[in-house]
C-alpha cells in the first residue's frame, strides 16, 4: 500500500499551486486528476487576461496552466491522471480509495490532504425554469468546451440566463464565431460578473444585459425554438407587461457555480450554508486535522490568480503541517458577519496557532459606493479600513496581523454605509 505525506486531489490551478508551494525534497507528494491531462478548467479557458498578478504577464488560461505544469515537472511532483477519489476516510491519517482503468480500485494514504476539486456549474434542475424541454439547453461552461476544446459551435441564435463570468465570456466568444447572441438576462439588479467582462464581453459588442429579468417560459418540441423573459421588481414579483420574447436556437445558463465537495460525505466536516462548502480556518483547514481545502472548491474567486494565491498558502500550511506533526488540538473561534456580508472566508480562527497576515475575504449583499469595514473584538476596534465601488460580484479583503487581537474571543466584521 503506497503511503504519502501529502495528497492533493486535483490538477488545475488550485492543485498545482498548491502541490508548488508544499514542495521540499523531504516531501512524497501525490497529485490525482480525474481528466486526461493537468490544468482542469483553465484548458478549455483560451480568452486572454490570466495571470497578470502571479505572473506579471496577461495569458490564455492554457498559458497560465501550462506556466504550472512546467513547474511541476522541474520539481518532478508526482501526479496521477484518469484517476478518480472514491472516497476519503480519516483515522490516524487519510484513506483515499481511488480507481483507474490502469489499476482498478485500490487505496492510498496519507499524512495530510488537500482537496483542490473545483467546482460545478448550476443547471435548469437547480433553478427550475418553466415550459418545454427541448434540446438546446445547457451550462455556459459545457458551451465553452465543446467550442474551445471540441471545435463545435452549440448554436447560432443564442439567449444567455445570467451575468456569472463565464456566460459573459460566452457572449463574445460566441459572437466572435458568428452566432447572435441577442441578450444576457440577470435575475438580480446588478451583474454577477466582473465589471471588466461586462465593458468587454457586453458593452463592447452592443449585447444587452437585462437587469432584474429572468426567463419564464420555454417553447420547443425538440429544438429550442424561443424563450421568454419578464422583468421583476425588488420583492421578486414579476411586473405585468414586461415580457420580452427571442427566436433562438440555443439558451446557455450562467447562474452560479457550487463548490464540488462531495467526498466529504464520509468525513465529519463542519459545513457553511452560505459557500456551500467546509469551515475552514485561516490556515484554510478544516475542522478535519490535516484536511486542507482551497480555490473554488472552498468558494468561487474572481481570478485564477487568486486561486494561485490561497492556494499557495494551503500548501504552505500543509508542509507545515506534516513537519510539525501537529495535534489536534485547537482554540477555535468564530468570526461573525452582519446582515450585509453574504459569507466571510474564513469562517473561525484557530488561536492556537496565528501565523501573520490573517486575510479576511467577504462578498456583500448589495452594491455599495463607499463603505467602513470594521472589526471588533471584545466590543473593541481593532482594524478599519475603507472600500469603495463594492459590488456582490468582486470578493472584498481585508487583513489583520496577530498583534492586532486582543483576546481568543470571536471577531466581528461589520460593514457601515459612508
Amino acid at each position: 500500500m503506497k503511503r504519502y505525506d501529502l495528497c492533493i486531489i486535483g490538477g488545475g490551478a488550485a492543485g498545482l499551486s498548491a502541490a508548488l508551494a508544499a514542495y521540499d525534497d523531504q516531501l512524497d507528494i501525490i497529485i490525482i486528476e480525474r481528466e486526461n491531462q493537468l490544468g482542469g478548467i483553465l484548458n478549455q479557458c483560451i480568452h486572454n487576461g490570466f495571470g497578470l498578478h502571479v505572473f506579471k504577464e496577461e495569458l490564455t488560461g492554457p498559458e497560465y496552466a501550462q506556466k504550472l505544469i512546467k513547474l511541476i515537472y522541474e520539481k518532478k511532483i508526482n501526479f496521477l491522471l484518469d484517476t478518480t477519489v472514491l472516497d476519503i476516510e480519516k483515522t490516524n491519517d487519510f484513506k483515499i480509495t481511488i480507481s483507474n482503468i490502469k489499476d482498478g480500485e485500490y487505496d492510498i494514504h496519507s499524512k495530510s490532504v488537500i482537496l483542490t476539486t473545483g467546482c460545478y456549474e448550476r443547471t435548469r434542475g437547480h433553478i427550475s425554469i418553466p415550459g418545454d424541454r427541448p434540446k438546446g439547453i445547457m451550462t455556459a461552461g459545457s458551451a465553452q468546451r465543446y467550442l474551445n476544446m471540441d471545435g463545435y459551435l452549440v448554436g447560432k441564435s443564442i439567449f444567455i440566463l445570467g451575468s456569472g463570468d463565464i456566460g459573459l465570456i460566452m457572449a463574445r466568444r460566441m459572437t466572435l464565431e458568428g452566432a447572435k447572441v441577442h441578450g444576457v438576462a440577470e435575475i438580480m439588479p446588478y451583474s454577477n460578473g466582473l465589471t471588466r467582462n461586462v465593458v468587454q464581453c457586453l458593452n463592447d459588442f452592443d449585447i444587452p444585459l437585462y437587469l432584474s429579468h429572468t426567463v419564464v417560459d420555454i417553447k420547443g418540441k425538440t429544438q429550442l425554438e424561443e424563450i421568454t423573459i419578464q422583468e421583476i421588481d425588488e420583492h421578486k414579483n414579476f411586473i405585468h407587461g414586461t415580457q420580452k420574447t427571442f427566436k433562438v436556437d440555443t439558451l446557455l445558463l450562467s447562474v452560479g457555480l457550487i463548490p464540488d465537495v462531495k467526498l466529504f460525505d464520509h468525513l465529519s466536516i463542519d459545513l457553511d450554508i452560505h459557500t456551500k462548502s467546509a469551515v475552514v480556518d485561516q490556515n484554510l483547514e478544516t475542522s478535519v486535522t490535516g484536511l486542507f481545502l482551497c480555490g473554488n472548491a472552498l468558494h468561487v474567486h474572481d481570478l485564477v490568480d487568486d486561486v494561485t494565491i490561497e492556494s499557495q498558502k494551503a500548501g504552505k500550511f500543509a508542509r507545515t503541517f506534516i513537519h510539525q506533526n501537529q495535534s489536534e488540538q485547537k482554540i477555535l473561534k468564530e468570526i461573525l458577519i452582519d446582515e450585509h456580508i453574504q459569507h466571510i472566508i474564513p469562517q473561525v480562527i484557530n488561536f492556537s496557532n496565528v501565523v501573520d497576515p490573517i486575510e479576511l475575504s467577504f462578498r456583500t449583499l448589495k452594491k455599495y459606493e463607499k463603505v467602513n469595514v470594521t472589526i471588533t473584538q471584545n466590543n473593541q476596534l481593532i482594524k478599519t479600513k475603507i472600500l469603495t465601488y463594492v459590488t456582490p460580484a468582486e470578493m472584498q479583503k481585508v487583513s489583520i496581523k496577530a498583534s492586532d487581537l486582543i483576546s481568543k474571543n470571536p471577531l466581528y466584521v461589520n460593514l457601515e454605509e459612508v
